[in-house]
């Protein structure tokens, strides 16, 4: 392991403390609020040193969703460990979808900063291959269950489709029903009233639709996920205090600026 140099460690402090007081105000405030400016004067540091390690706001939005999305892997890799049957294990990882956006708000909020094409096409290629990474990552793990499940005759899929397109399906449901969630002020109005279980009545009736085993009526696939949540909840909470730590103690050493 290469030893850094004390210039190298003083870098990654700065990064580490410039990404500490970004996330709030974007989070808080919105990317309008968020400036090299404003980062600059609440840390007491020239406007050059911000810059030094990061070209502009855009590249900092990005950094903190890596964050976020590794947040997101750490917790679906848990899910998928879960013991049971794949039907079980697929439906953990949907378990995980719902406590990072409701135990993990802000980083699910940075993670949609991102989706807007200002930020995203001023960021540099390195940022964005990492963020296709992460989501890439995140993919391959419901992936490998739907594979396992097909390997054990619990699922046949179309002939039309990949498993990772079969795994798209799932995950507009889940990510796009969890945005609408956060991001509409009408779901009540219009009579959603219990958005968390309208997702995993269309998730149990997607999965019934394609006969995935064991199959299960509402009773049973709520049951399965009561007991789900129990069997994860400690260690998610582990993965998020352990993460904090980490990021208290460590830089994104990959991607300080030069």
């Amino acid at each position: 392991m290469t030893q850094m140099t004390r210039k190298q460690r003083e870098m990654e402090q700065r990064t580490r403390e410039i990404l500490r007081v970004a996330r709030p105000i974007l989070v808080g405030e919105g990317f309008q609020a968020l400036s090299m400016e404003r980062l600059a004067s609440q840390m007491e540091y020239a406007k050059g040193t911000i810059y030094n390690h990061f070209p502009h706001k855009e590249e900092i939005v990005l950094a903190l969703a890596v964050e976020a999305m590794e947040l997101r892997r750490a917790l679906f890799e848990r899910a998928a460990r879960i013991d049971g049957p794949t039907r079980v294990r697929l439906m953990a990882i949907g378990y995980a979808c719902e406590f990072f956006t409701q135990s993990c708000t802000d980083d699910f909020l940075v993670e949609q900063w991102i989706r807007n094409n200002n930020i995203w096409d001023k960021s540099s290629e390195q940022r964005q291959n990492l963020i296709r990474q992460c989501e890439g990552c995140c993919m391959q793990i419901v992936s490998s269950v739907v594979r396992q499940a097909i390997e054990n005759r619990d699922l046949v899929i179309p002939e039309a489709i990949s498993p990772q397109e079969f795994v798209f399906g799932f995950w507009a449901i889940n990510y796009g029903s969890q945005i609408l969630t956060h991001s509409s002020p009408s779901l009540m109005s219009v009579g959603v009233l219990n958005p968390v279980q309208a997702i995993r009545v269309h998730c149990l009736t997607l999965l019934n639709g394609f006969q995935w085993a064991p199959m299960m009526s509402w009773q049973e696939y709520e049951s399965t996920m009561a007991q789900i949540g129990p069997a994860l909840e400690s260690d998610f909470h582990t993965i998020c205090a352990d993460r904090n730590k980490m990021i208290d103690r460590n830089s994104d050493r990959n991607m300080v600026s030069q």
